[in-house]
């Protein structure tokens, strides 16, 4: 079977990409950035890569139109430029105008529950797009989804952050709306398995596990998992917007994110048209989803991180217009630190487990610091800390940077700074041999600078005296740990 597959860098699109190559399928993976997306080699042979944004009709000239199904992962949710419902809309118009061209037999998206009659933007904008793709010649097949359960998803990862963080929570009164939860595993399952089945053609379902919930018992039920105790208090006075900053500073989860979420928990997520009636498949519950969820964390194979497929600072460009590091009305922070040909492995495995709970070698509080000082100006910070501590890819989130390169070869990795700067940053380390390596290597760390206007350069200067020991000593220390 022949698929194309959009969103394929997304958090549920790379899980379903391995999904469907694993079933033997030729896949046509399309993605805004083609560098953002990695492919195993096991999977190279099925999978074609192709650069297109659904926004913008003159980029899908090149795509393919020679598939069996389409699926359509595409969603603006956390985006921050524009309205997300008028770009949601134009996306799923352009996309079918596509599909529509192509010798598809189904198209398969991927949405949100939306059976109340008071909707939030976020499942009003959910349904639209179903209402557009209905209207393709196409059959399709459209597919519910409740709170998606699994590791380094949006939804896990919030409740995470507040069930580890917070002992006592003083939370506001969406906390009792009810919710059927679903684990990863159950969706990709549902996903893969729909695929040209005649059944749900010209269909709309829910999909959810076996247990309906509360979001207050989500919590208290993922404390149990972690075997610690938990006191919520809900009350009536959160506004939306302070509910919304409470989600932000207390998870990892962007502002955008946090207020079309808190949007959305007004609106109870309980299945009614149930595709587990087609597809019979095992439903993992609410606490089996978190423990597989827990297991691939502690086994290091996290597939994929929604905070991977948010939205790049400058959601206009590509990692490539940025991968080369300018030379000219930039400041430059350089540390050079010889050592043996010895440690050359070491030293490498050192940069490629920098941030995340490794923490940056030196000064870990004053990093935590300027995370907490950008989350105050509406950055990223640096709970998104990374998908796997040691296996790193280009479009990867890393704290607050994002890896631009991650060249093991070569061993080069450079990573693009996401808080909020009044200008563009970038910090590479690299390995260079000294005299061909035979009388050792030296470890080169490159911090620069690219101000924008007067603030870019009074905040380089501000900066400069900790980079002066910060910089220093995270170099040593990553030649000299073990």
């Amino acid at each position: 079977m022949k698929v194309l597959l959009t969103g394929a860098n997304g958090y549920i699109g790379k899980r379903l990409l391995s999904s469907l190559t694993q079933n033997g399928h030729q896949v046509y993976a399309v993605v805004r950035d083609k560098n953002r997306l990695s492919i195993n080699t096991s999977m190279k042979c099925l999978v074609t890569v192709y650069q297109a944004d659904f926004l913008k009709r003159e980029t899908l000239s090149e795509l393919p139109e020679d598939f069996d199904v389409a699926y359509f992962l595409i969603h603006s949710l956390s985006t921050s430029k524009g309205d997300f419902e008028e770009m949601e809309q134009q996306t799923a118009e352009n996309f079918k105008e596509y599909i529509d061209r192509s010798s598809a037999k189904q198209i398969i998206y991927l949405g949100g529950i939306s059976n109340d009659s008071d909707l939030s933007k976020h499942l009003t904008s959910r349904k639209s797009v179903e209402d557009v793709l209905q209207q393709s010649k196409v059959p399709t097949t459209v597919i519910r989804a409740a709170i998606v359960i699994g590791s380094g998803g949006a939804s896990f990862e919030i409740i995470r952050d507040l069930v580890e963080k917070l002992p006592v929570m003083i939370a506001p009164k969406w906390l009792n709306t009810k919710c059927q939860p679903i684990g990863i595993r159950n969706v990709i399952e549902y996903l893969t398995l729909a695929a040209l089945n005649e059944k749900t053609y010209h269909k709309t379902f829910d999909i959810g596990g076996p247990d309906i919930l509360t979001y207050k018992q989500m919590l208290l039920e993922f404390a149990k998992v972690r075997g610690i105790k938990r006191f919520i208090f809900t009350v009536p006075v959160f506004s939306p917007r302070i509910s919304s900053y409470w989600l932000y500073f207390v998870t990892s989860t962007s502002y955008h994110l946090a207020v079309n979420l808190v949007d959305s928990m007004k609106n109870e997520v309980i299945v009614k048209n149930d595709l587990h009636e087609i597809i019979k498949i095992k439903l993992f519950t609410y606490k089996e989803a978190v423990q597989l969820a827990f297991k691939r964390i502690e086994q290091n194979m996290v597939v994929s991180s929604w905070v991977d497929s948010d939205h790049f600072i400058h959601p206009e460009s590509s990692l490539n217009d940025y991968i080369e590091v300018p030379q000219n009305g930039t400041f430059e922070d350089v540390k050079k630190v010889a050592f043996e040909a010895s440690k050359f492995d070491q030293v490498k495995r050192n940069i490629w487990s920098i941030g995340g709970n490794k923490g940056w070698y030196y000064g870990n509080f004053l990093w935590k610091i300027r995370g907490h000082m950008d989350k105050l100006v509406g950055g990223v910070g640096l709970r998104r800390g990374r998908r796997s501590p040691t296996d790193i890819h280009a479009g990867d989130s890393l704290d607050f940077w994002r890896v631009l390169l991650a060249d093991e070869v070569n061993v080069r990795l450079l990573l693009y700074a996401e808080m909020k700067l009044p200008g563009d940053a970038w910090l590479e380390f690299k390995i260079i041999p000294i005299a061909g390596g035979l009388e050792g290597f030296c470890m080169v760390q490159t911090a620069t600078f690219r101000p924008k206007g007067l603030a870019g350069r009074l905040y380089w200067y501000s900066v400069l005296p900790f980079h002066g020991f910060i910089f220093k000593n995270m170099a040593k220390q990553i030649v000299l740990s073990q």
